[in-house]
This record gives structure tokens, C-alpha cells and sequence, in this order.
């Protein structure tokens, strides 16, 4: 079992409200899961060796061990089916937008020594569960988002790991902290219980020249060293970026944590391929 990771015994969702007795806040549901039929596990193991040589290649061109770089299976609308067959495949690594959908699926996958990320935009009623059912939070971008997480995770599950979302390109359509302003909140975070700061993420504006996909990146990380220099003790030894049209810069500018959603699964159907900007994988 992964050390981050603690496996599951029951789902959650919100309860309905009842008329005569105060409302309990969640109600259980059953969940399970499937094989996939060989040929879709066939068809991903194929993907995900695409995956992994483009990664191992990216990784020797930048004078990298490709150890050094963790793969996420973004699996949003994706099935606990398909997260079992990737699962077979040694990812363990699982990374999720929407939160009720990622607990029903943490449900049916218990069994599996699965780490959890949540990658989707953060608000402050999502905070509890995230903090209570997730090893990695990758989408922080507010200190009172790390002060409710700190507040709620669960003492048995050790800190949570979390990454500051950096808006790099100053997006209105997308979260995330201006550069200028992430050491004030890395500074107050460093005193708070129940979570660690690992580093930051980005999900930069699209760009299809390969060394402008690089510049943003290297934004990135150059941020991260100079905020270890600029706080004593800081270790940001996590960049959380790149995805599956990038990944190659990713890891030319030091990527360590690979978001990767339609490389792994395929496309997804039109209709789930909607909603906030910027957080395809």
C-alpha cells in the first residue's frame, strides 16, 4: 500500500433533508466495479506504454532519470472499471476533478492500494472531504482553502499533501495565485498543522510550439527555487505540471508530477468534455 494512501470502507454523499429528525450530513451507497473487457485493457495497456516511452525519452533528452517522474491517471468521467484495469498495470497514481464522482469510485476500487489526487478546482464546501478521503491536493490557491484543510484532515491520516496552484499567464478563466503573491501564503501555510506544502502547479495557456511550452514551465520552477532561497527551510521538491499535448516540456523544465488524462484513456465524449477552463489532462 502506497504510505500515503488509506483504503476506504464506505461512501459518501449528501444526505436528503428530513422533516422530523435533524439531517445526518451523508448516507451511504453501494458501489462496485468490474473487469474491463480484454480488449479496452488491451488498448490502455498499449496507451499507457506510449505514455511511459514518451516520458523515458523526455526524461534522457533533459539528462533525467525517468524515476524521477510520477504519472497521474487524471481519470475524471472516466470509469472504476477503467481505473482497475490501469491499476493492473502498476498506476497508482489516480487523479480527480469532481469530488462526489471520486468518492464513488474510491468505494468501489477499496481493495486497491490506490493514492488519490484532487486536481479540480477547490471551494470551500468541497474542503472536509477533500481533506478527509485525498492524499494530494493539487489546486490550492487561497490561504483560507489551506487553513480549512489543515482544520479538517483527519489526524490518523498523517498531512496532507498539497501543491499551490500558480496562475502563470494571468487567466481570468482559471484559478490560481499570481506569483507575486504565493510567498505571503506559502509563508502563513508553513504554520499550519495537518498539511505540507510539497510545491506548485500550473496549468498554463495552450501552446503548440514545443519551446513555447517550455517557458511557462520554466517559470515554474525558476518560482520554486526562489522561494526556497527566499524562506530557510522551504523545500518545494514538487512541480505538478504537464499534461498529455506537453509533457514533454513538463519534463524538460523539471516536472515531477505528470497529469495525464486523454493520453491514458483516449478522448472523452463530447458531452464530458465540457465545463472550467484549463483542466484537461
Amino acid at each position: 500500500m502506497h504510505p500515503w494512501c488509506t483504503r476506504l470502507n464506505f461512501i459518501i454523499e449528501p444526505a436528503p433533508a428530513m422533516h422530523h429528525t435533524p439531517p445526518s450530513r451523508y448516507t451511504v451507497r453501494p458501489c462496485t466495479a468490474t473487469a474491463l473487457p480484454s480488449t479496452m485493457q488491451h488498448e490502455l495497456r498499449q496507451r499507457l506504454a506510449r505514455v511511459h516511452e514518451r516520458i523515458e525519452s523526455a526524461a534522457r533528452d533533459a539528462g533525467r532519470d525517468p524515476a524521477s517522474v510520477r504519472l497521474i491517471a487524471v481519470a475524471k468521467t472516466r470509469s472504476a472499471e477503467e481505473i482497475r484495469a490501469l491499476a493492473k498495470e502498476g498506476v497508482t497514481d489516480i487523479g480527480e476533478n469532481y469530488l462526489q464522482e471520486a468518492l464513488d469510485k474510491q468505494r468501489a476500487l477499496a481493495d486497491l492500494p490506490l493514492c488519490w489526487h484532487f486536481v479540480g478546482a477547490l471551494q470551500s464546501n468541497k474542503t472536509r472531504a477533500v481533506a478527509e478521503h485525498f492524499d494530494w491536493v493539487h489546486s490550492v490557491d487561497r490561504l483560507r482553502l489551506l487553513e480549512r484543510l489543515a482544520r479538517q484532515r483527519p489526524a490518523a491520516r498523517g498531512p496532507l499533501n498539497v501543491c499551490l496552484q500558480v496562475n502563470l499567464d494571468a487567466e481570468r478563466s482559471k484559478a490560481g495565485l499570481a506569483p507575486g503573491d504565493v510567498e505571503a501564503v506559502l509563508t502563513a501555510a508553513r504554520e499550519l498543522p495537518g498539511i505540507t506544502v510539497r510545491g506548485l502547479m500550473a496549468l498554463p495557456a495552450p501552446r503548440s510550439d514545443p519551446a513555447a511550452q517550455r517557458e511557462p514551465f520554466r517559470t515554474l520552477a525558476a518560482l520554486a527555487r526562489r522561494l526556497e532561497a527566499a524562506l530557510p527551510g522551504a523545500k518545494l521538491d514538487v512541480l505538478s505540471m504537464g499534461m498529455s499535448d506537453d509533457l514533454e516540456a513538463a519534463v524538460a523544465e523539471g516536472a515531477t508530477h505528470l497529469r495525464i488524462g486523454t493520453a491514458l484513456f483516449g478522448p472523452r465524449p463530447a458531452a464530458t468534455t465540457t465545463g472550467q477552463k484549463g483542466v484537461q489532462a
